[in-house]
């Protein structure tokens, strides 16, 4: 991918996408493993690195609340955040039907390997320029749009240092800019 830039998924590109890889196509088997953690990625806008070092362990209950406390990988910050139950249960699940302990790593994969099936999948597909780090930007864009447009809400979910860099995140298209602009004219 040297030289393109890794853009934010749409809602329809990320549910072919998930769809896709746990139903499999001609000449690739499905593969929920990969699924899974591209789900965890886009509700919970981890880096795919912290993704693939959780144990169910790490989610603690906190009173009605599931909350998860972990040092990021790439810039060693401590990070706390509620996991929604939604997505506890969702992990509980996947963990039970594998057979996967709480103290196991739930998804024992290098990170080469989910860059190399969704490359697949994606290939297949006819989506350019995605990569795990999609997931995440897709996560920003979700979050930015359905909480008024709060960019300082998603600096802060993401652990970013300034909203410039969580703008750079978020996945707003032409046409979105063209809409505001014309629901925003204001002629005397």
């Amino acid at each position: 991918m040297a030289n393109k830039k890794t853009r934010a998924l749409t809602q329809e590109e990320y549910e072919t996408i998930i769809e896709t890889m746990k139903t499999g196509f001609s000449g690739y088997r499905k593969n929920e493993r990969i699924a899974t953690v591209l789900v965890l990625e886009a509700n919970l806008g981890l880096r795919i690195s912290d993704i693939l070092r959780l144990h169910l362990s790490d989610i603690v209950r906190d009173g009605k609340r599931y909350r998860l406390d972990i040092t990021e990988k790439k810039t060693e910050k401590k990070r706390t955040f509620t996991v929604p139950v939604e997505i506890y249960a969702y992990i509980q699940s996947y963990c039970l039907e594998k057979g996967i302990k709480p103290d196991d790593l739930i998804f024992p994969i290098h990170e080469r390997i989910v860059q190399k099936q969704l490359k697949t999948v994606c290939d297949y597909l006819g989506y350019d320029r995605i990569s795990t780090h999609s997931f995440r930007k897709f996560f920003a864009t979700e979050i930015y749009l359905n909480n008024g447009y709060n960019i300082i809400l998603v600096q802060k979910l993401l652990q970013h240092s300034t909203p410039a860099v969580t703008q750079k995140y978020i996945g707003i298209s032409s046409k979105q800019v063209e809409d505001a602009l014309s629901k925003h004219i204001n002629l005397l």
